[in-house]
């Protein structure tokens, strides 16, 4: 007669129960770790055979959804490894049926019935999507970006889920770089507090509640610095580059307790990051004494051999295991070789036993030893999943992180009883491409279209005319099939449509001219040496030009772009990214004023391509740029500076800073300063404001930034109000890792700027003795 699943398992916990009352020689010395979880799991790992142990660091993608090269495994053969217990972890697999199919394969047939973890690219919603996170970033508003990820975790829980591969945390200086669209831009400290507000949304306050998902920080480490933006390619940094520039938001990110890291593609400096001993183990598991798992990226264990660091699979898979990798993602080589590598002695059981023990730590800590289907509801799946609230936030969400980058005579915002809209471009009335590039499971056309926005809004009696004009992309996949891991096709040749948006253009008072990116012109495997607008649509921009100058650009992008030539002739600019499930309605938003612009650049816009890599924080050369000195550092064809620097955006008032102050100007490296500034709305109509403050170490033992993001604040403001704003500097602001190869302060000199953007000069000077 054959145990139920749930009486074995009950009998499994038992044990479990009788055997943490001993203390064994795996028991954690760390006393941050809650004690009776840490009973539990060297009771587990005690109970475990090799097989099972080894078992427990794989992951296999089963299902339909592909974020990678193809599988070399068949689905049978994947099968009876899960029915042994013999897998760890699952991705790809979403709706609580399909989970509970494979949780059950574990329950019924394994002999531990350890349960599996099931993942899933959730990066900006799962059903209901919200901006891309650069374009989120841009709100510079924490608590929405908490809400959103929380949002994201509630749905992805209720479809069976319970780990996320996000937030992507990558410093990101190259607009070429296609995965830009991913993280939070430029600077190490935007990054930092948004990575940590994500995580934040998605873990909340317990793993064990089944609203929550476990997050993961990637790509540790480098990836955003990628040679020319070349997806994957190899990074080269020094010592010092890396702990100031790159590390920061992920150290943030373990020491907000984030459950997983995913390691990345490239290498650095000749080293890949899956193997890289002193990132994984040194630094992230023994200097920061993190306690979570890491996770390969998808098959960077066997693309080791690729990189010419390892001679074949096992050998990568030795590499991988002693530098700390604990999971292998779609590689397949830490369960052919381990076993192996073990007896002859080129891993430790003792790192093996390691990587078993964060694993299960995560999956107790998640309360899947308690109920293994607790994330099998279908009443949750049925109700949790694209609710009007989720939407209602989405649209919060896409108003706020629409950035104006110019408005000339006050075109915007626009009279709802204006009598003739033109709407021209192939955005106008697009519902997929709003959705962005890893857009979770978001239903192909599910998104609001400009279109669909704007006649939301206005009056009755106005006129609104339609032209796609040209089509951007020629097709090469069939509608509702996933673009990911096809190449683009952009139409260079049929211009049929324009003559009907240039006779639409003649008949409107304003034009929404609606061109940028396709949603999968971004994302991974998306670098481009042009970052322009593609195909047809700069004709189709001159063309509408010469009837109707009255022209908003509503910019589709993923991506900072070359707006140079746009700039210098239309009168309003507004970056829209890809806003998701209610794009269009945020946008009319803000068109027609029911909504003030508040957001700020979290990327420097450049003037040309040949800027990139383009940040503010850049370090000065002996011979600091000069625009008259052809033998200074800088362009001799270009201004040095971005057309829209770090942070910049206006709004539909303007606001003034007066009146900035230190309370003393002098202090030791463990003293503070309370600096303030007063900010005033001197505009017609309320609006908010995001004060950026930066600081400036003059003199150091290594060359600093020019400047550097140390906090800000969003306020909102009524018509004549002022508000005073104050930011505490302390050791946390001033300190960086310096020749010393330790974080500290320097005395000296230091300037600190108050503005709305990074190009601001309000500054105050004071000295760290």
């Amino acid at each position: 007669m054959r145990i139920s699943a749930k009486i074995s398992f009950i009998i499994f916990i038992i044990g479990i129960g009788f055997l943490s009352c001993h203390k064994t020689e795996n028991t954690t010395e760390n006393s941050s770790l809650n004690k009776e979880i840490e009973r539990k799991v060297d009771s587990v790992l005690n109970l475990m055979t090799l097989e099972e142990k080894i078992g427990q660091t794989v992951q296999y993608s089963v299902g339909g959804t592909l974020t990678g090269p193809g599988s070399s495994s068949s689905s049978r053969d994947k099968h009876e490894k899960i029915k042994k217990g013999e897998v760890g972890s699952l991705l790809n697999v979403v709706s609580v049926a399909r989970v509970r199919e494979m949780q059950e394969l574990v329950m019924e047939n394994s002999r531990l019935k350890i349960p599996l973890i099931f993942a899933y690219d959730v990066i900006h919603g799962l059903k209901t999507i919200f901006p891309i996170p650069l374009g989120e970033s841009a709100s510079w508003d924490l608590d929405l970006m908490k809400q959103s990820a929380a949002i994201a975790a509630k749905e992805s829980a209720a479809s069976g889920l319970n780990w996320t591969f996000a937030p992507m945390i990558d410093v990101s200086r190259d607009a070429r770089w296609g995965r830009i669209m991913e993280g939070a831009g430029e600077d190490p400290y935007l990054n930092s507090v948004i990575g940590v507000a994500r995580i934040q949304g998605f873990q909340g306050d317990d793993l064990a509640d089944n609203n929550t998902i476990a997050a993961c920080a990637k790509h540790f480490a480098g990836y955003g610095f990628a040679e020319a933006g070349r997806e994957y390619s190899a990074v080269t940094v020094g010592e010092f580059e890396l702990h100031n520039m790159i590390l920061p938001p992920f150290k943030a990110a373990a020491k907000a307790g984030v459950a997983t890291f995913m390691n990345s593609f490239n290498d650095i400096d000749g080293i890949p990051a899956t193997g890289h001993r002193e990132l994984q183990r040194d630094i992230l598991k023994g200097d920061w004494n993190w306690n979570g798992f890491i996770v390969s990226d998808w098959g960077s264990i066997g693309e080791m051999r690729a990189h010419g660091f390892a001679k074949d699979k096992k050998h990568a898979a030795e590499i991988a295991l002693n530098a700390g990798s604990d999971m292998d993602m779609e590689s397949y080589a830490y369960e052919a070789s381990l076993a192996t590598l073990l007896e002859e002695d080129k891993i430790s059981l003792e790192h093996l036993n390691d990587a078993v023990k964060r694993i299960l730590r995560i999956k107790f800590q998640l309360g899947l030893f308690d109920d293994p289907y607790k994330y099998c509801d279908e009443e949750k799946e049925k109700n949790d999943i694209y609710t009007p609230e989720h939407l209602a936030v989405a649209r919060d969400a896409a108003k706020k992180s629409i950035v104006l980058l110019k408005n000339d005579h006050e075109i915007l915002p626009v009279s709802k009883s204006v009598k003739s809209i033109a709407i021209i471009g192939p955005f106008g009335d697009n519902k997929n491409q709003p959705l962005g590039n890893w857009r979770g499971k978001g239903a192909y056309n599910s998104a609001v279209s400009l279109l669909e926005g704007v006649k939301a809004k206005v009056d009755a009696n106005t006129k609104i005319y339609y032209e796609k004009g040209i089509d951007l992309l020629i097709p090469t996949v069939a509608p509702g099939e996933r673009q990911f891991l096809h190449p683009l096709k952009i139409n260079t040749e049929n211009k049929d449509g324009i003559a009907k948006a240039v006779a639409a253009a003649k008949k409107a008072e304003i034009v929404l001219l609606a061109i940028g990116e396709d949603a999968y012109q971004t994302g991974e495997g998306r670098s481009q040496v042009d970052i322009g607008f593609a195909g047809l649509q700069n004709e189709l921009l001159e063309a509408v030009y010469k009837v109707n100058k009255n022209i908003v650009l509503v910019l589709s992008n993923g991506r900072p772009m070359d707006l140079t030539h746009a700039n210098e002739i239309l009168p309003a600019i507004l970056v829209t990214w890809q806003l998701g499930s209610e794009s269009g309605n945020g946008i009319a938003d803000v068109l027609f004023g029911d909504y003030n612009p508040s957001a700020k650049l979290p990327v420097s816009f450049p003037r040309n391509v040949g800027q990139e890599p383009l940040y503010y924080n850049q370090k000065n050369t002996g011979r600091p740029y000069h625009p008259k000195h052809v033998t200074y550092a800088g362009y001799t064809d270009v201004e040095k500076w971005p057309l829209f620097p770090f942070g910049f955006g206006l709004s539909y008032t303007t606001f003034s800073y007066d009146n900035i102050n230190v309370d003393k100007a002098t202090i030791s490296s463990k003293e503070k300063i309370t600096l303030s500034v007063e900010v005033t709305n001197s505009g017609n109509i309320a609006g908010e404001e995001v004060v950026q403050l930066y600081i400036r170490d003059l003199v150091a033992s290594i060359v600093r930034p020019v400047k550097e993001l140390k906090g800000f604040e969003k306020i909102s403001l009524n018509v004549g109000e002022t508000k005073t704003v104050t930011f505490t500097i302390d050791k946390e602001v001033l300190q960086f890792y310096t020749i010393n190869k330790k974080w500290e302060v320097e005395a000296g000199d230091f300037q600190l700027f108050v503005g709305g953007n990074s190009a601001t000069k309000l500054v105050q000077k004071i000295t760290v003795e």
